[in-house]
């Protein structure tokens, strides 16, 4: 497998979901850290964007997609389905963030089955039970 499917609708166009593994996550709580919290206080003044929580708002969230796949992977699913991110504050200093969704096993549909796409059709030319990376869909 390449890589992991993962996607906010409740199906995946070209796959069958052959088996559900339930509700998986990953969370993180991050608090700014006081020099980034201090200079990013006075570009608020100005309006406009705060590169430093900009940065830290990206990796947390590449943080917790990380986790979510892990926790999925070791149940052994290959998609993710009706993914979602959610964040909260946990008083005035810390923020929570959350990616979470359905952890499945889905198969690809082959090339001339009813509800096949060109990358379920090259994924499942190779075999796979997982997606086919850019490459392989465009050579088809």
């Amino acid at each position: 497998m390449v890589g992991m499917i993962i996607v906010t609708s409740n199906d995946i166009p070209g796959y069958h979901i052959e088996a559900v593994f339930g509700e998986v996550m990953g969370m993180t709580v991050r608090s700014a850290n006081i020099v980034g919290g201090f200079t990013a206080s006075f570009r608020a003044l100005g309006g406009g964007e705060l590169p430093e929580y900009t940065k830290i708002v990206y990796e947390s969230r590449h943080e917790v997609m990380n986790r979510m796949v892990q926790e999925a992977e070791s149940r052994g699913a290959n998609a993710i389905v009706a993914m979602r991110f959610d964040t909260g504050e946990i008083g005035q200093s810390f923020t929570e963030i959350c990616a979470y969704g359905t952890a499945v096993a889905v198969r690809p549909i082959a090339e001339g089955q009813a509800g096949s796409t060109p990358q379920s059709a090259a994924d499942a030319a190779r075999g796979g039970s997982g997606p086919a990376t850019v490459q392989d869909t465009r050579a088809r």
